[in-house]
């Protein structure tokens, strides 16, 4: 709870929004809020907000309550995880493109440190000529965001396909895949955001080894 100048209805709508934020350009990813909610909602918990302008605002967060039976699974489940740790290196050339600098920026560099080649573009645009002046069977994976200015990712891996049919593909995304089920092929696979690097990393393993 704090005592600040609270939320207008406008924003209010919007702040659980993945890279929605009222900060100004480079001041913040607007992830905040929405991996808090992201988390929130995997536990099986709810996230509630109350606000008035002038007076401030009240986060309520609810969360299950654990029993002791929960907590013996959870603690089993990280041992077979530690025991079982993946390799999810690999050395596939990667087209990544996403118009958020943040999150082009985290995801390249996590996928490089796991040994992949991956070329980035901002727009759809970049991509297609990013695409046309390499060997057509250089590129193994596109990972490319759905919603973006201009040419939408959709629109792209529709492009590509034309002259790449067998191009793997993953859409991400901070919408949910029923609300893109018109835009997005069932052929590809879909990330919701906000995701971490692990999950990032696993997608991308799992599609390449298809």
């Amino acid at each position: 709870t704090d005592t600040g100048s609270g939320i207008e209805d406008k924003t209010l709508k919007r702040i659980l929004e993945p890279f929605f934020t009222t900060k100004e350009v480079g001041q913040g990813t607007g992830l905040g809020l929405a991996t808090v909610y992201g988390i929130i909602r995997q536990t099986g918990g709810y996230l509630d907000v109350k606000t008035k302008v002038g007076e401030g605002t009240t986060f309520s967060i609810y969360l299950p309550a654990a029993s002791k039976e929960d907590n013996q699974d959870s603690n089993e489940e990280k041992q077979v995880v530690n025991e079982k740790t993946r390799d999810l290196t690999g050395t596939a050339r990667i087209l990544l493109v996403e118009d958020e600098d943040a999150v082009r920026t985290f995801s390249s560099r996590a996928l490089s440190n796991k040994g992949y080649d991956v070329l980035t573009a901002e727009t759809g645009e970049v991509a297609l000529s990013l695409f046309e002046t390499q060997d057509l069977n250089a590129i193994d994976l596109l990972i490319t965001d759905v919603i973006m200015p201009n040419m939408d990712g959709p629109t792209l891996a529709h492009r590509l396909r034309q002259t790449s049919p067998d191009l793997k593909i993953i859409f991400m995304s901070g919408y949910t895949e029923e609300k893109l089920k018109d835009k997005v092929d069932g052929n590809t696979t879909f990330l919701p955001k906000p995701f971490s690097l692990q999950k990032l990393a696993e997608t991308v393993k799992d599609v390449l080894d298809k």
